[in-house]
């Protein structure tokens, strides 16, 4: 039988990757070729329809003769020994009452045909995800705040593909550490692994002490606060955003949050801790959202933060107000920063370069300007590039 449910969950997901990539779709103009394949799609959905309603039709009309044809031989019976005298009146009216209840209901399993192979195709899904065995961690707790200490560290998403090579990295408690290098160096897979999202490294990894694949993982979530790019809003009120960190925060706690990421006077504007937020903060701009995630971040009050890019891609003034809550809460946190931007690191106690995922050189700002290697570099290019934004370097 044709898997028509699996089809029409390809095909809604189709539909909705060309509507969110809409944008991108226009600007490289290839509306053309995702139409295209959509069209594909769509033609062998409905050949597949056709197959299945062809069965459908054929099946309903088998039950139509087993249910009408039942009903009428059951009354035929019925008459026929009431007229032999073998069934008084009232017997032979409820068998005539009886026929037609007993096998119509068969000729209802047609209509639920449609409804059950979609819900079979759901149900398939979520099977397979149930059925994904959890990764097995260890369930010690870490002891306080705690360095986090990485020793000879190698990770790659594939045999073929490594990623980090050899990484010897130390966060000091109360140390504020920043982490600078090209695209593609391996930042983010770094955070990704200290966060436990990733496993299968070599090496070691250790917070507080303690092997980071022996962690618990509610301990390791409660010492670690990670915030990206991208974090993401559900749908709600920033009252019920900001209570994913904190559920027992009172609306003062919340407010002097707000109030950190620079972002109490324009709810105050609005309509307060109630304020509706869309789907991934749709109604907010991008440096709206990002101050909203690092006001939820400052809510959740833990040892250690993580901030994998989190002044990316918003305006300047958001940018500002962010990385000046990042050098306050340095004084009192661990905090690790990933920054494309060699500005924002300049007040890091230690920075480590990464170049192919090793580390190239670490040390201060003014350190690894004095040492004209590979920060050094990065740095001039950036100071350039941003001067001639400025119009201060002629084209």
């Amino acid at each position: 039988m044709p898997n028509i449910g699996g089809q029409y969950t390809a095909l809604g997901d189709t539909f909705l990757e060309n509507l969110q990539g809409l944008t991108a779709t226009k600007i490289y103009r290839t509306d053309a070729l995702r139409q295209e394949e959509m069209n594909r799609q769509s033609e062998r959905f409905r050949r597949i329809t056709m197959k299945v309603l062809t069965m459908q039709l054929n099946s309903i009309t088998i039950m139509d003769l087993i249910a009408y044809g039942g009903a009428a031989v059951g009354m035929i019976v019925a008459v026929v020994r009431f007229r032999a005298g073998c069934m008084d009146l009232a017997g032979c009216l409820t068998i005539l009452l009886l026929a037609a209840d007993f096998f119509l209901p068969m000729r209802l399993l047609g209509s639920y045909f449609h409804i059950a192979m979609n819900g079979m195709a759901a149900s398939d899904k979520i099977f397979k995800l149930l059925d994904l065995l959890e990764p097995v961690r260890g369930g010690r707790a870490i002891p306080g705040a705690g360095d986090i200490h990485v020793k000879n560290l190698s990770f790659g998403y594939t045999a073929e593909r490594g990623i980090l090579h050899g990484v010897d990295m130390d966060f000091p408690a109360g140390s504020f550490t920043a982490i600078v290098g090209e695209s593609g160096c391996g930042k983010s897979t770094l955070a990704a692994l200290l966060m436990g999202r990733l496993t299968g490294y070599t090496g070691d990894v250790t917070v507080g002490g303690v092997p980071l694949s022996e962690i618990e993982a509610d301990s390791l979530m409660d010492a670690i606060t990670y915030v990206s790019h991208k974090s993401w809003l559900f749908r709600g009120t920033v009252r019920e955003s900001l209570l994913m960190a904190r559920p027992d925060a009172d609306d003062a706690a919340m407010w002097d949050a707000l109030r950190r990421a620079n972002l109490a006077d324009f709810l105050q504007g609005e309509g307060g801790l109630d304020t509706a937020i869309g789907e991934n903060g749709a109604n907010l701009s991008g440096g709206q959202c990002q101050r909203l995630a690092l006001a939820r971040a400052l809510l959740h009050d833990s040892p250690v933060y993580i901030f994998d890019e989190a002044t990316s891609n918003i305006d300047v003034e958001s940018e500002n107000d962010i990385m000046a809550q990042i050098l306050v809460l340095a004084k009192e946190k661990t905090v690790l920063l990933i920054s494309h931007r060699l500005a924002n690191v300049r007040g890091a106690d230690r920075i480590y370069v990464l170049d192919g995922g090793r580390v190239a050189e670490s040390g201060t700002h003014d350190a690894l300007l004095a040492a004209g290697g590979e920060y050094a570099k990065l740095w001039h290019a950036q100071q350039e590039l941003e001067r001639f934004a400025k119009g201060e370097v002629p084209a």
